[in-house]
Parts: structure tokens; C-alpha cells; sequence
């Protein structure tokens, strides 16, 4: 054995990290997702990791129900300015990969962090009317936010940990391909398999966990996504 194949390049080493953080990351950021979507919805009716959503309610009720809170009004662009706001913090950092995916991982902690704090200190449930009720769950968009730019641009080719609609098309159709005889009708699919699946269990288990936060510990319910957010910037 070569001195050469008992000790790996470095860059052979980099790329073998590069892909361990990259196949464990969604799975983890998904789990965020759901905790964040389902504490922001039994708490303030607003999804905070599902801008759909929140379009749907808002039309709903204009029809139907009456004038829309305003946290839902103002969900759809604070999630634009957060993630324009994030891509600038991005554009001007000047690297890439696995160090502004650190950042970016960074900023969703903080973000959540914020949600925690001004949930404990000034309980918005208290007054659903109030200016907090409001702040808590935008603060909550942006932090997704943070998390969506950060797929974008610094994890291309992931699987949504959000949106679990095409991901569940996705593992449908990559079961069937991985299954079936002949010629697949997309390729790779049993790596899209894997991503899919590890994204869609995440969200899952985030939103049972985010369900159970809120029945259990109120507002500080916000610390569930605190803490695994801190996990993805240690385990990056």
C-alpha cells in the first residue's frame, strides 16, 4: 500500500466532509421547519415556513371570514425583505460552500433566538391584538427565510424542508423508478429517494415535536427550534 493511499488528499478528505454535511443538514433544517410552522399556526394562525399557506388564509378570509390579522398580511413580503436581506449579508461575505452556510445557519439562530426571547419576555398570547403578537411570528418568517436562501445559494440541489407537497412527489416517484424494470423515468433515483424521505420524516417529526412544545411549555415552546438550530451550526 502507497504512502498515497493510506493517507487521503486533502482535498479528497474536504469533499468526503462536504458530502456528510450536505446529506445530514435537511433532515435537520426540516425538522426546524415543521417545529416552526406548526408552533407559529396553533399559536398565531400564520404559517411561518409556508408562504402558500399564508396566501391561502389571506384570501380565504377576505372572501369569507373578514379582514385578515395583520401578521398575516405582513408574512408574505417580510419573507421577501428577509430573504433579499439575507442574500445582500450573502453577496457581500465573499465565500461560499460550508462557511456561508455556517453564517447563514448562524443568522437562523439568532433570529430564533429573538422569537424566543420577545415570546417569554412580553407573552404575546396575552394580547393576540397586540404589536407582539404580531412580531413573534414575523421574526419566525425570517428565520425560515434564512433557512430557504441558505438551500438556494449555499446548498444547491436539496430537497425542500418546507414544502412537502414536491417531496412527496418526489419520493413517490423515485420509489416507483427504484422499483420498477427497464429504464427509470428520471435518473437517480434512489439518491433523490434519500433526500426526500429524510426531508419529509423531518418536517414530520418537527411538527409532532412543535405540537407537543406548544401544548407543554407555552411560549417557551420557541426553544425547540432554538435548540435544534444551534445542533445545525455545531453538527456544520
Amino acid at each position: 500500500m502507497t504512502e498515497e493511499s493510506r493517507n487521503p488528499a486533502p482535498n479528497e478528505n474536504l469533499v468526503a466532509h462536504t458530502v456528510r454535511w450536505q446529506s445530514r443538514l435537511p433532515p435537520i433544517l426540516a425538522v426546524i421547519a415543521g417545529m416552526s410552522d406548526v408552533i407559529g399556526f396553533l399559536s398565531f394562525k400564520l404559517f411561518t415556513a409556508h408562504i402558500t399557506g399564508n396566501i391561502v388564509v389571506i384570501a380565504a378570509l377576505l372572501v369569507r371570514g373578514g379582514p385578515p390579522d395583520i401578521a398575516q398580511v405582513l408574512a408574505v413580503p417580510v419573507f421577501m425583505v428577509a430573504v433579499g436581506f439575507v442574500w445582500g449579508i450573502s453577496k457581500s461575505y465573499g465565500r461560499r460552500g460550508r462557511d456561508l452556510a455556517r453564517l447563514l445557519l448562524i443568522i437562523q439562530f439568532l433570529l430564533f433566538v429573538s422569537v424566543l426571547l420577545v415570546s417569554v419576555v412580553f407573552n404575546p398570547a396575552a394580547n393576540p391584538n397586540g404589536v407582539f403578537a404580531a412580531i413573534v411570528p414575523l421574526l419566525a418568517v425570517s428565520a425560515i427565510a434564512s433557512q430557504f436562501t441558505l438551500l438556494r445559494i449555499a446548498f444547491q440541489g436539496a430537497p425542500s424542508t418546507a414544502v412537502m407537497t414536491g417531496n412527496t412527489t418526489n419520493l413517490v416517484l423515485s420509489l416507483l423508478d427504484s422499483i420498477s424494470r427497464g429504464e427509470p423515468l428520471i435518473r437517480g433515483a434512489t439518491e433523490r429517494l434519500k433526500k426526500t424521505l429524510g426531508a419529509l420524516v423531518g418536517f414530520f417529526a418537527g411538527c409532532l415535536a412543535g405540537a407537543a412544545a406548544v401544548s407543554w411549555f407555552g411560549n417557551w415552546s420557541w426553544s425547540f427550534p432554538v435548540a435544534v438550530a444551534a445542533i445545525a451550526v455545531i453538527l456544520l
